[in-house]
């Protein structure tokens, strides 16, 4: 054909290094394949390679990037490692474009194992075992894609081995060990390491900023944290971009620090989506209700970009902590308007019924649920959650069946959820059942969170032994003992309670906000008019700076929500609601009530 040549000059200028795929679009990439197809070249020229190349990225369907790959003849490893990053998402069909290769006996490349690495496939010894096969162990790239293997499967002290025997230790290889501690919840550990990356002399970068910035906020180290901002981002030796902002963002909102986590998103040259998600997240982190509702509705009016999942996401979240749900009705109804869908993703679906659920509305959140295209675990526990928070206990257990009937496996959160209802509802048995059940049957341990709600499950039942002796099987954490002690006040057990306050409550340093605790000591000593106790009670809580934290409300008026704090004043706007307030006590004054002897707050 005369005009082939013109034909393949017209396709590799489109598919050339600067002419980003991403820029390309899939209808340009479609007329490219149309072109070399007539010109009859399509099975043997370079421009088919490159075209496979594009497709291949995670912008366009994989299917596509395979009919290509169908038509190229022979296949090589440049071929194969392209159609394997095209399946990226999709670790088997990943592993079983590895074996096609070697089975059409192409020996691979230091290209082919850090692509079937990042396919998240949880073989990671196999493919390494693979690598060293063919003498490419030792590569550096090889060996920090590794890395990143091991922290989605969280082998820490696996990756921290491997990372000890690297003799060629770089930038990407610490950055990739920050990310296992950080995946796995070590942020402590990530701080260290960025430490000792910079005392190596290794030249540090924004990825690596990034990284630290979120194993600061994750351990709560605000004066590290600082010294980053400072050091690193202020003096401009990393480029402050979105992505450096919005990890400086989450690091300051993580650290309850959130003018600060605000001021940092104004000095940002530009926000997107991405700064915006980091902040709402960070104020909803942070309870503020009101200011994430506020900052979303100056996000759509200020961004040309419309939301994306995890903004609507945190929107819904705090209707449903505020209890509103006329705000939560109109972000649904914006979410349809937007979506143009009949059926709603899981993430959203989610956030929606919880935000339902939690304003008392259960009949929308069955209508929710019931639209929500792939009904995963998500839905199903915030559904369970919602019957159990709105008291139908019975109606949560028939849930967590139907949905094990459903072949969907319930995780951590969910468990936890049909525990609670039991609780509320009184179920002892079914609890009891639930709670032998879950490592056995749903292969999930015990966590200090379930051990809790079982020893509430007890105690509301008046079962205060059983609960002794289900923590004297060695359950650990303040929790338990906690739930415990509540029960031992709500039943008169005093001698029990003041056991279990002096022998085990007050020998733990309080975490922030479990001042309550003390005050249900006090509580169980002032009823045997222990008024010594009382006082050493008092100290302790003083020393230990164990402080209650101030009950708060919201009220929804008018569409707006006002927030009242325990012995706070009334600001503007509340007046008329503390008149209505101050009337019901008047009101509860006049009726016969009895008073519970010995009951004193702290």
């Amino acid at each position: 054909m005369s005009g082939a040549p013109n034909i393949l000059n017209l396709a590799l200028r489109h598919l050339s290094p600067h002419n980003p795929p991403p820029l390309t679009p899939l209808r340009k990439l479609e007329q490219i394949h149309a072109l070399l197809i007539v010109s009859g070249v399509i099975s043997r020229h370079t421009s088919t390679r490159i075209l496979l190349h594009c497709l291949s990225l995670p912008f366009f369907p994989p299917p596509y990037a395979l009919s290509i790959f169908a038509q190229i003849r022979p296949p090589d490893v440049f071929t194969y490692n392209a159609l394997i990053r095209g399946f990226s998402s999709d670790p088997q069909k990943a592993v079983s474009l590895y074996s096609n290769m070697r089975r059409d006996d192409i020996p691979p490349n230091k290209h082919t194992f850090p692509l079937l690495l990042k396919s998240k496939a949880r073989i990671p010894f196999q493919i390494f075992g693979h690598a060293i096969q063919f003498g490419l162990g030792p590569d550096p790239f090889v060996r920090n894609s590794l890395l990143s293997s091991f922290a989605i499967c969280g082998l820490v002290e696996d990756a921290r081995k491997l990372f000890d025997e690297m003799t060629q230790r770089d930038l990407v290889s610490y950055t990739a060990l920050m990310d296992v501690y950080i995946k796995n919840k070590q942020g402590t550990q990530a701080l260290d390491l960025f430490l000792e990356m910079r005392e190596c002399g290794v030249c540090t970068d924004g990825v690596a900023v990034v990284s630290a910035l979120s194993a600061a906020g994750m351990s709560g180290s605000i004066w590290l944290g600082k010294w980053i901002h400072g050091f690193y981002v202020e003096t401009g030796r990393v480029v402050r971009d979105v992505y450096v902002g919005s990890a400086l963002v989450d690091m300051y909102s993580k650290c309850g620090l959130c003018e600060d986590a605000l001021k940092a998103f104004h000095g940002m040259p530009r926000t997107n989506v991405v700064s915006w998600g980091a902040l709402l997240a960070g104020f909803l982190h942070n309870e503020k209700f009101n200011d994430v509702l506020l900052l979303f509705r100056k996000m759509l009016l200020l961004e040309k970009t419309k939301p994306n999942k995890p903004i609507l996401a945190s929107a819904l979240a705090a209707c449903a902590g505020l209890g509103s749900c006329e705000r939560g009705r109109w972000i649904h109804g914006y979410l349809v308007k937007l979506e143009h869908e009949t059926e709603i993703c899981s993430v959203l679906g989610t956030a929606l019924i919880d935000m339902y659920a939690k304003c008392g509305c259960m009949t929308e959140a069955f209508r929710v649920f019931a639209r929500v295209a792939e009904k995963d675990v998500y839905p199903w526990t915030a559904l369970i959650f919602g019957s159990a928070v709105n008291g139908d206990a019975r109606g949560a257990l028939h849930l967590f069946h139907q949905m094990v009937g459903c072949g969907v496996r319930p995780n951590e959160v969910t468990l936890l959820a049909v525990l609670s209802a039991c609780a509320h509802g009184g179920l002892v048995d079914e609890g009891k059942a639930m709670f032998a059940e879950m490592e056995r049957v749903y292969g999930v341990g015990p966590t200090e969170e379930h051990c809790s709600c079982m020893v509430d499950l007890l105690g509301r039942a008046g079962r205060l032994r059983e609960a002794v002796e289900l923590i004297g099987g060695g359950i650990q954490g303040n929790g338990p003992w906690s739930a415990l002690l509540g029960a031992c006040a709500v039943h008169g057990d005093y001698e029990l309670g003041k056991v279990v306050g002096n022998n085990y409550l007050m020998r733990v340093q309080p975490r922030e906000g479990e001042g309550g605790r003390y005050a249900l000591v006090a509580n169980l000593c002032s009823g045997r008019g222990d008024w010594k106790g009382v006082a050493e009670v008092r100290k302790k809580m003083r020393e230990g700076g164990g402080g209650k934290d101030r009950g708060c409300s919201w009220i929804e008026m008018g569409g707006i929500v006002r927030e009242f704090y325990a012995f706070g004043e009334s600001g503007e706007g509340n007046v008329h609601v503390y008149n209505v307030v101050n009337q019901l006590t008047e009101h509860m004054k006049q009726q016969p009530f009895v008073l519970e002897d010995g009951l004193l707050e702290i």
